[in-house]
């Protein structure tokens, strides 16, 4: 199934059902009087967050939603049927935009609902115009139009932890050694080309991590996957970011490189708690590169830990300080 977070719909209500003029004639009833019904109410569009969601994809495909129309009323004072609503299942953490950009609503929670266009009214058949002035209305009053508006659906996953790093740092090895994610793993850059959710069991608790898609300098101008998939990460508690220090590469120049790359998505990723983690300390020649970003780690009062995913060295003692973190009181809504 395709990754996809976000979406533009048209959503449109259904209208009121008409209201009907109508006089009463039976036989040997001189004075029927007018028996005109009401019409039905129009169908709402209503957003609903919905659990084993996790993208977009129907949404991508088909753009225009509509509303049942409310019945018109009969004679006989029989009133329309109303519009049966349209209910329109989302991935929890889906927010809802208008069209100038404005939030309508943010479905955070299962089953939580968001009615984006509300039903015309229905119409009043003649019955109602009745008095005693007025015995014999000839008119009803108009439904209620329909509502139509376009609307733009964007998904951000709902995780606790998010794995952030250089790609090949080790973040879909990480996932898949600390949970049942089956996330994929080569020996190419951008392996990672979607988010990945991981469940992480500790004790009788559990939390999710979401593997981010690895950052490189100017992702925040497109380059490399760009910083599409970092909104994933704005409701998490904090932060694991992943430095190989197996690789050559100056460790601490690629902490800054990821750390200015989150600092210019803004989204409050650049405030959250960070755990600093070195990985593939396994790998030959990784003392002196673990010990200089160990150093930067303390110089900034964040959390360090030295960990080796492929043989669980340090494992253990990153998942409960990670644990910590994502099961902390703090609301990160």
């Amino acid at each position: 199934m395709r990754f996809i977070d976000e979406a533009v719909i048209l959503v449109r209500s259904g209208s009121g059902g008409k209201g009907c003029v109508s006089f009463r004639r039976e036989k040997f009833v001189p004075k029927g009087g007018p028996d005109g019904g009401d019409g039905g109410r129009g169908g709402d569009v209503v957003f609903q967050a919905e659990l084993g969601l996790n993208t977009l994809l129907d949404y991508h495909f088909k753009r225009k939603h509509t509303a049942q129309d409310g019945a018109p009323g009969e004679g006989r004072r029989m009133s329309g049927r109303g519009g049966l609503d349209l209910v329109l299942k989302v991935p929890v953490g889906t927010l809802i935009f208008d069209e100038n950009g404005v939030v309508l609503g943010d479905l955070v929670a299962p089953g939580q609902q968001y009615v984006v266009c509300q039903g015309g009214h229905p119409g009043k058949g003649n019955q109602n115009f009745a008095l005693p002035w007025r015995q014999a209305p000839d008119f009803a009053s108009p439904p209620g139009p329909a509502v139509e508006m376009t609307v733009r659906l964007e998904l951000k996953l709902l995780a606790d932890i998010g794995l952030v790093g250089l790609p090949n740092a080790g973040k879909s090895t990480m996932i898949n050694r600390i949970s049942a994610a089956k996330a994929k793993v080569a020996d190419y850059p951008f392996t990672t080309i979607i988010p990945n959710l991981g469940m992480v069991q500790v004790g009788d608790r559990s939390f999710v991590v979401a593997d981010m898609p690895g950052l490189i300098e100017g992702a925040a101008e497109g380059v490399g996957l760009g910083i599409q998939f970092l909104r994933h990460c704005e409701r998490t508690r904090a932060l694991a970011h992943l430095v190989d220090v197996s690789s050559g590469l100056d460790p601490v120049e690629s902490f800054r490189v990821v750390e200015g790359e989150l600092a210019s998505h803004g989204g409050g990723l650049e405030s959250k708690p960070v755990v600093v983690v070195a990985t593939k300390i396994d790998m030959p020649d990784t003392q002196d590169a673990t010990d200089a970003l160990k150093a930067l780690a303390l110089s900034r009062g964040l959390k360090f830990h030295a960990v080796s995913a492929r043989t669980g060295e340090g494992i253990e003692a990153l998942v409960w300080t990670l644990a910590g973190l994502a099961l902390s009181p703090v609301d990160p809504l």
